[in-house]
């Protein structure tokens, strides 16, 4: 993401101009939009117009508008978004108060105003901005007739392909179809990571063609799906599946001279994991092996993060909170030394709701606290959400809120 231009008044009102430069800076945005806020975007927008002789005719003609949100819609997959809302700056094709549906488009310039800048959406910008927080990393987890290839980034986790190929068993005496089977099956897990892994910083390119009333429009929209560089490839499997497919891929890759695995050998990494399944991906990460290689990565601080206060919850249960209540309460007696906190509770559309959150992380902020906001497209962000969305370790033991308010009633009894 680039930063084109910041004007924030001491109100903290005002608005900003940024530039999506790829994928996963629509998944940022999607976490700035809230409902009220004003988009400002170029669009496209069919027009219908009237010839002299009466006769009605439509085009697409680009113009910019600004809207009021309404509505917020993301595609996870296609890293796509959507918003829609009514106009609220008249021009010469659409009218004041017209509903107008704005798909925002990579390397294009919006500008997004908001009455109230928090320091949660300001530290969202600070984070998409920054070019070090760039460090994706690629997964492929597996097991016989079944992988999952995903790609780890800062902010999502993406499954990019999912291959499924039908494993026979092996007979007495004979085990050709099984050998077969399996070698199609590897076959089909190195074309996926030569597909959707970039190792070079290449991109996938998707095309789409409006449609006007089943004829092909002039208007040809090309939709970059652009992802940094793969620093680390995680094969993950239970038994000897993944030995046996990296035997199998460095012996396809010198066969077919394919350079690109071949000089990227060192980025392979071959790890336990009980299934081939996407949610072994947290298993994985919590690998010490694959910590320590990966400790700049945001995952899988997350990921630690986690793995942290469930040992806490475990081992001393009065430092480890979860729940709103709960933890503000631990706050108020600036005992919260690490909180963790789900990016999904800062998308409420309840404002009172979602400012009890953001003054929850300035208050652990303010006594010295970390603070962790997961995302929910990683798989440790959708374990917290399971937790309420928030959670805390403790400096120190204080008493449980619900064991407190029973004294408390036994006292006045």
């Amino acid at each position: 993401m680039k930063l084109v231009h910041k004007d924030i008044e001491k109100d903290n009102a005002g608005q900003v101009t940024l530039i999506p430069e790829e994928a996963e800076d629509m998944w940022h945005t999607y976490n700035l939009l809230q409902v009220g806020d004003s988009l400002r975007a170029s669009t496209i927008r069919k027009v219908q117009t009237e010839s002299s002789t009466g006769s009605v005719g439509s085009s697409r003609v680009r113009t910019t508008l600004t809207l009021c949100v309404e509505t917020i819609d993301f595609d996870s997959q296609a890293c796509q978004l959507r918003v829609k809302g009514t106009n609220i700056q008249e021009n010469q094709y659409v009218k004041m108060g017209a509903y107008h549906t704005i798909e925002l488009e990579l390397n294009r310039k919006f500008t997004l105003a908001k009455k109230v800048w928090d320091s949660v959406v300001l530290d969202r910008i600070e984070q998409a901005c920054d070019p070090a927080q760039k460090a994706d990393v690629a997964a492929v987890v597996m097991q016989e007739g079944l992988a999952n290839l995903v790609l780890v980034t800062p902010a999502m986790t993406l499954l990019r392909a999912k291959v499924e190929v039908t494993i026979p068993r092996k007979r007495k005496g004979s085990c050709t179809q099984h050998d077969k089977a399996l070698e199609r099956f590897y076959e089909a897990v190195m074309q996926g990571i030569l597909r959707h892994f970039s190792f070079d910083g290449n991109f996938v390119l998707k095309i789409q063609i409006r449609m006007d009333n089943g004829q092909i429009n002039t208007d040809i929209f090309v939709v970059f799906l652009c992802f940094s560089v793969v620093k680390c490839i995680l094969v993950a499997s239970p038994g000897f599946v993944k030995d046996q497919f990296i035997s199998y891929l460095f012996k396809e890759a010198v066969r077919q001279d394919c350079k690109i695995l071949l000089e990227n050998r060192s980025k392979f990494m071959v790890v336990h994991s009980s299934s081939g399944h996407k949610y072994s991906l947290k298993e994985v990460l919590c690998d010490p092996a694959v910590t320590a290689r990966l400790s700049d990565t945001k995952a899988a601080g997350e990921v630690k993060a986690l793995e942290d206060f469930y040992k806490m919850l475990q081992q001393e249960p009065d430092r480890a909170f979860y729940g709103l209540a709960h933890v503000e309460r631990a706050s108020e007696a600036l005992a919260v030394d690490i909180l963790l906190i789900s990016d999904k509770l800062f998308r409420h559309q309840d404002i009172a709701t979602r400012s009890r959150y953001v003054r929850l992380v300035d208050n652990v902020k303010e006594n010295g606290g970390n603070v962790r906001i997961f995302s929910s497209l990683h798989v440790s962000g959708d374990q917290l959400n399971q937790l309420s969305g928030v959670a805390a370790i403790l400096r120190f033991p204080i008493a449980d809120v619900s064991e407190a308010e029973e004294d408390s009633s036994s006292d006045e009894d």
